[in-house]
């Protein structure tokens, strides 16, 4: 580890000569490029440089105790300094560790969100709402203010959603909202339901890092598209033009439906957005299965079938099967308060990864 420290060490200061270089100021792409691989060492580089100093402490510490002879006051101090160094160097380097572990490419992007009702009917659609407004508050919060922009939605007359896809855009959206992907089941007794039994319903979250045209080419003689007349729920008509579009990807048939917005461009541009952001994740999930499951985290973003929550109306309960984690606050989660099940989830990732990184 440590002799891999030293060469991530050569190369932040490699960059750091070359970022005051005028042929790379002058070198717009590369000077980004560069900036960001400068930024990811650097909090790399300031720890390893806080283990050295501990390591220095420690040697110094050592000296000194050998040098102390029969002064007792002096091999008191040495010892107290020993044992600081050492305690230092053991905190260091377990932060160390932590910041080696290979990070998600797609930690730092803007996430696409897609929510359906799955088993359940009526009661699912209206879950699918309750998701939609926990995560818009989780995002709007005052320590994130991130921003929210629907791209599709497929609302029903009771107030919930059949579909509905969205974009969240802010600094490390997929390394938070990652975890949510699979499937969510609610338990609780639906206001139609005269003899007070409890339904269990379903809804499917699936969480997208978003691609853009650099990352994701795609040919447009693959795509074919189509337009209608967007309706309401109930199928009333709410656009006279038609304005809604359907794009098919050919070679993978996936569908992507837009008609949130009365502009055909626009709801064109987002159906693009989120057609490029599957075609991204399906790359993506193919290149993982390819991980030996051994060498990857049983956490992570989980399969798409895969019954992660359960949110239980009657005993306020939110459990997360993953890690076995239950909290006894549904009302504040659902509330947009999520960070204690988030952490939770990312701290047992952290921890999967790192028994993986020893077992190699």
């Amino acid at each position: 580890m440590f002799e891999k420290l030293k060469l991530t060490e050569e190369r932040f200061e490699e960059i750091s000569g070359k970022l005051s270089s005028p042929d790379v100021i002058s070198d717009n792409e590369l000077y980004a490029k560069l900036m960001k691989e400068y930024k990811a060492l650097t909090p790399i580089v300031e720890k390893y440089r806080e283990y050295t100093a501990a390591v220095n402490d420690r040697d110094g510490a050592k000296e000194l105790l050998e040098e102390s002879g029969s002064d007792k006051e002096m091999k008191e101090l040495a010892k107290a300094e020993l044992d600081d160094a050492e305690e230092r160097i053991s905190t260091v380097s377990e932060e160390l560790k932590i910041l080696l572990i290979p990070k998600d490419p797609n930690d730092e992007k803007n996430v696409i969100i897609e929510i359906r009702g799955g088993a359940g009917g009526d009661e699912a659609s209206l879950f699918a709402n309750s998701l939609f407004r926990m995560y818009s508050m989780y995002a709007e919060s005052d320590s994130r203010r991130w921003k929210i922009d629907i791209l599709n939605a497929n609302p029903t007359e009771l107030g919930g959603y059949k579909e509905i896809s969205f974009s969240i855009e802010g600094d490390g959206a997929y390394s938070r909202l990652k975890y949510e992907s699979g499937v969510h089941r609610v338990q609780r007794v639906p206001e139609t339901e005269s003899q007070g039994r409890i339904h269990t319903s379903t809804v499917t979250v699936a969480v997208l890092p978003e691609a853009d045209e650099v990352e994701l080419e795609i040919n447009p003689a693959d795509i074919k598209t189509d337009v209608f007349r967007a309706s309401g729920a109930g199928g009333q008509h709410i656009n006279k033009t038609e304005s809604a579009v359907r794009l098919t990807h050919i070679p993978t048939g996936l569908v992507v439906e837009c008609q949130d917005e009365r502009s055909q461009y626009k709801n064109k541009d987002k159906a693009m957005k989120i057609l490029r952001s599957r075609l991204f994740d399906r790359l993506t999930q193919e290149q993982n299965d390819k991980i030996a499951s051994d060498r990857r985290s049983q956490v992570g973003t989980g399969s798409r079938s895969e019954r992660i929550r359960t949110y239980n109306f009657p005993e306020g309960r939110v459990t997360d099967h993953r890690i076995g984690l239950t909290i006894y606050r549904l009302e504040h989660i659902l509330n947009g308060n999520m960070d204690e099940i988030i952490d939770a989830l990312a701290t047992a990732d952290q921890a999967a990864k790192l028994s993986a990184q020893g077992d190699e």
